[in-house]
């Protein structure tokens, strides 16, 4: 298969591809003339890097999922430690997200938003830590 053949049926971009390859996560081969040949096993590593950077995962995730994935000999507990790493990482930034939310709520609620000058979301951005109550 070619570049774009592979591109459709993985869904993964033909520039994207080009990077993995760069990378050395897929390795195609080249024809006689030079141009990459995929085969069925590189269109099936596509769609595994594809669905596990839906999910979030590095590249350097990746790589080793990949390398899991391609080891008969693994055990489920390195692929299982990988994906718990991740999962506090998403974690992590959802807590991280929640606390920005109620941050800004609360600025938000906190300002008019009407012709007044004065702006409690401006006043916290620059850093100055008394807001007015319902400015």
């Amino acid at each position: 298969m070619n570049i774009g053949e592979v591109a459709e049926r993985s869904g993964i971009p033909p520039k994207t591809i080009r990077y993995y390859e760069e990378i050395d996560l897929v390795r195609p081969q080249r024809s006689g003339n030079g141009y990459r040949d995929f085969r069925e096993t590189d269109l099936h590593k596509l769609a595994f890097l594809g669905r596990a950077r839906a999910l979030g995962f590095s590249i350097k995730d990746c790589r080793i999922l990949l390398g899991l994935y391609e080891d008969e000999s693994r055990e489920s507990a390195q692929v299982k430690a990988v994906a718990e790493e991740h999962l506090t990482a998403i974690d992590d930034k959802i807590a991280q997200l929640q606390s920005m939310r109620e941050t800004l709520s609360h600025l938000v609620r906190s300002c008019h938003g009407d012709d007044r000058p004065d702006c409690p979301i401006l006043s916290d951005l620059a850093g100055k830590a008394d807001l007015p109550e319902g400015g």
